[in-house]
């Protein structure tokens, strides 16, 4: 019988493409059939050769360099607030099999950290002793909205797991806001643009094999957090919910994240050779491919 993996990337059925395998009884990839995925699908962040992608960035023009590095703020910073808010969902496992799962998640966000602050230094020379001070100069660039959504909406999420790791409505809302929002619905919608743009240019490769080991992992991450709101949705309508509660307050917030400098929400503007439409119709579809097998509605605007 064909697994999952043979239709889907890494388990995220936000990838299939032909909606009639979409259904609530689709059997998903459990936290040890992911695990043991993580076991084979080792990278190291500092092995990547970027000799290349330092001769392409000397090329790019001065309006070019300021366009790549806005892009990949949001990335950077990013990676380091997502690694340092998920021990309160590490501490909220319920058997072995997904505590191993959570713990390799959070290794992987660190190496993302690692593998951004490694280009920021080598490629874009963004200088600094430790990655604190390189992360102090890109925060620079990020938006008013990913202010609200990693330093407050995701920082308090996290701050009453750790209060209460038994809290399984605080384990839902949290799971939401990091796997479907932040990154299934912000992080691979980017991913997915910035990639598509660089490979078909043929620039920064380094860059390029670094960013697809991080959206494989950043998949790997969706498909448990699919697979986790799956379960217990169907267990109580309670936390059905919490789920469109978490995606009415996060969802508006979230928009404005990728908007560039100089626009506002509901603009149309282009990023990477890509307009905004294109951008919020991959997002939109991919979410509610998720919450389709979830078996949950998109929240209805009141």
């Amino acid at each position: 019988m064909a697994s999952l993996l043979d239709f889907a990337q890494q388990g995220d059925v936000a990838t299939i493409s032909d909606d009639q395998y979409l259904n609530r009884t689709l059997k998903l990839m459990e936290p040890q059939q992911l695990y043991e995925l993580w076991e084979r699908q080792q990278w190291q962040s500092q092995a990547i050769e970027l000799e290349r992608d330092r001769e392409d960035w000397a090329k790019f023009s001065d309006e070019e360099k300021d366009q790549i590095m806005w892009g990949l703020s949001s990335f950077f910073v990013g990676e380091e607030r997502v690694t340092t808010q998920f021990s309160g969902l590490v501490m909220a496992y319920e058997d072995e099999q997904e505590e191993a799962f959570l713990t390799t998640q959070q290794v992987d966000e660190a190496r993302h950290m690692q593998f951004f602050d490694r280009y920021y230094r080598e490629v874009f020379r963004v200088d600094g002793e430790r990655i604190e001070d390189r992360l102090a100069r890109v925060r620079e660039n990020v938006t008013d909205a990913f202010l609200t959504l990693f330093d407050e909406n995701l920082v308090e999420a996290g701050e009453r797991l750790i209060r209460d790791p038994s809290d399984l409505a605080t384990k839902v809302e949290f799971i939401t806001a990091y796997h479907m929002v932040i990154e299934g619905t912000l992080a691979l919608t980017g991913q997915h643009f910035l990639l598509d743009y660089f490979e078909k240019k043929g620039l920064l490769p380094g860059f390029v094999e670094g960013f697809s080991n991080i959206a494989r992992d950043e998949h790997r991450h969706v498909a448990y957090g699919t697979w986790f709101l799956q379960q217990k949705t169907s267990e109580d309508e309670a936390h059905v919910k919490k789920v469109q509660d978490t995606l009415t307050e996060l969802l508006p917030t979230a928009a404005g994240v990728l908007v560039p400098p100089g626009y506002k929400l509901g603009d149309e503007y282009e990023f990477f050779g890509y307009t905004s439409q294109e951008q919020n119709e991959f997002a939109f579809t991919a979410l509610s491919r998720r919450l389709k097998v979830i078996g949950v509605g998109l929240p209805v605007a009141a």
